[in-house]
């Protein structure tokens, strides 16, 4: 019987390796594949591109987030909860309400100044506004 584990290197790369039992390396994940398809999943609904371009202006409460996109807040609140678990987004409580921001790691700016999101596997260029 073969078993067959994952770890991640915290150090380096960061590249995850796959061990087979006899500790033999079966593959290298450069990509950490299962992150980054976390990340595109969660990107995967257009109302959810749009709160992204929203933040990319700055922190925004979930109300004012839904009050901008014409959309409930309950289901705005779902879709910030979807980008939050995935580490797109960051959240505070201020007082009664919660301000989500774009995740430090996230939001970058190129050497030729354009904007993009940097997932880490990829990169999302963003037109700009």
């Amino acid at each position: 019987m073969r078993i067959a584990w994952a770890i991640q290197l915290v150090e380096g790369t960061g590249e995850i390796f796959h061990f087979a039992g006899d500790g033999k390396v079966m593959s290298k994940d450069r990509l950490q594949s299962d992150l980054c398809a976390e990340k595109l999943k969660a990107l995967g609904e257009p109302i959810r591109l749009r709160i992204i371009d929203l933040l990319r202006d700055g922190e925004r409460a979930v109300s004012d987030i839904a009050e901008q996109l014409e959309e409930e807040v309950v289901n705005v609140s779902h879709h910030l909860g979807i980008l939050y678990h995935a580490k797109l987004v960051t959240k505070r409580k201020e007082g009664r309400f919660v301000v989500y921001n774009l995740h430090p790691e996230v939001s970058a700016v190129s050497k030729a100044g354009k904007q993009h999101l940097d997932f880490g596997c990829c990169r999302l260029e963003v037109p700009d506004k």
